[in-house]
């Protein structure tokens, strides 16, 4: 499992932007984009830039603490 994995990330529709948004709180504030896919994979990418940057530069990275909601039964 590479590093980023770790970190909860989804792709949702904002009403009030009429866009849809990427998140990931525990690294970045989030992007934007009109495609829900090619969105997704933007986030990926940025999430993976953001890990590498806190290694090159000898950080710790922040803790995880978003995680996905439990299914309710």
């Amino acid at each position: 499992m590479k590093e980023s994995d770790k970190y909860h990330r989804w792709v949702e529709w904002s009403k009030e932007d009429r866009i849809y948004l990427g998140k990931c709180p525990d690294l970045v504030t989030g992007i934007h984009g009109e495609d829900p896919i090619v969105l997704y994979s933007e986030l990926c990418t940025l999430i993976e830039d953001v890990v590498n940057h806190f290694k090159a530069a000898g950080r710790d990275l922040p803790p995880v603490k978003v995680r996905p909601m439990s299914e309710v039964a």
